[in-house]
């Protein structure tokens, strides 16, 4: 489908005067952030050749103080030493607290074969954990409504995550924006966003104020490196966590590599956001058993510590993957698809997806 490369020309790995370091451009602001800072064009070559004269970790600071976001690549028992290392090894994989009675009145009646039929998802996230989270959450048979800002696209990764979501935009910036985003949190039974801890906080959609407008909400967010410690606010992404982390590096040294080497598939926004959708389901079982609402927190870097625990562990034995049946297509803007089935089951349940991928902003922004 479609043929929008997944990144940016010169996003990727730079090799620094100490170090390797990457540049995560694909959002056009982070691109701008990071070439300002090294007074070059957008040339591959010419922006290797700045970055090369650079420390590493100068170069880091300076980009992400300019607004862009980069990783310099460290091993894990420094990032483990790391003041942010430190914090989010301290905190749980997945951190949950009861907040208020649910009083606002839900659609949502579970039923075996479709237990989130009826449910309202308000989806604010964008790559890659928190698509992947509502995505299986819509397979379970939630309606979920995206929300974009009016300028964001990922086109090379929408026909995947938008997979049976309604999409829409609003500008939170904007009175009337706004306003029409706390209508619809209003009327959610869940919010799951993936912007940094204090973006919301500076939009008016703070927690204090998600909570006031629905009690009862269960609230999911994702950081990405942390919700303590020095960097709990900075901008981050699946392949710079992995950098940061030591895993680009211990599996540069595993695989006797000449360059950083991230596990596969983007393994953290991927386990993160079955997480996060497992988070969810929790808080909607306390809800039915207590009446209260819940707020859950998960970030990329705590996912990294799990997994580089995991590290030397036996392997799972390798199973093999069908291939989908000749079954009904999903018709799309991009063409037909073959929607692949869900990585999981669980008996008497069925997980499917009757509302084909669709660019974002494709719906009103109404329930």
């Amino acid at each position: 489908m479609g043929g929008t490369p997944a990144w940016d020309d010169i996003a990727g790995d730079y090799e620094a005067s100490d170090a390797w370091i990457r540049l995560h451009t694909n959002a056009q602001h982070h691109r701008n952030a990071a070439l300002r800072v090294l007074g070059v064009e957008a040339e591959r070559g010419v922006v290797a050749r700045a970055v090369s004269i650079w420390n590493a970790d100068e170069l880091e600071a300076a980009i992400v103080a300019e607004g862009g976001c980069a990783a310099r690549m460290r091993r894990p028992e420094e990032w483990r030493r790391h003041p942010q290392g430190e914090a989010v090894g301290q905190e749980p994989i997945v951190a949950r607290e009861a907040t208020d009675p649910d009083r606002a009145v839900s659609a949502w009646r579970p039923t075996h074969e479709r237990p989130l039929a009826g449910l309202r998802v308000l989806d604010l996230t964008r790559v890659l954990a928190g698509p992947v989270s509502t995505r299986l959450l819509a397979g379970l048979g939630a309606q979920v409504l995206r929300i974009d800002p009016p300028s964001w696209d990922e086109p090379a990764l929408a026909p995947e995550m938008t997979l049976g979501k309604r999409t829409s935009r609003l500008d939170a910036l904007d009175p009337a924006g706004l306003a029409q985003l706390k209508r619809l949190l209003a009327e959610a039974d869940v919010v799951v966003h993936g912007y940094r801890s204090d973006a919301l906080e500076r939009m008016g959609l703070g927690e204090e104020v998600r909570r006031a407008t629905r009690p009862g909400l269960v609230d999911v967010s994702l950081d990405a490196y942390g919700f303590t410690g020095p960097w709990a606010t900075r901008r981050g992404f699946d392949s710079l966590v992995q950098m940061s982390a030591g895993i680009a590096d211990a599996g540069m040294r595993a695989a006797a590599a000449e360059r950083p080497t991230p596990l596969p598939v983007q393994a953290l926004d991927q386990a993160t956001g079955y997480l996060m959708a497992a988070a969810v389901l929790a808080g909607l079982r306390d809800r039915l058993d207590h009446g209260t609402g819940s707020t859950a927190r998960l970030s990329l870097a705590r996912t990294a510590a799990l997994l580089e625990d995991a590290r030397g562990l036996p392997r799972a034995t390798p199973t093999a993957v069908e291939e989908p049946d000749d079954g009904e297509l999903l018709q799309t803007e991009w063409g037909p698809v073959r929607v692949l089935p869900a990585p999981l089951e669980v008996p008497g349940v069925r997980i499917g997806w009757e509302r084909a991928p669709r660019t974002f902003g494709s719906d009103n922004p109404t329930w």
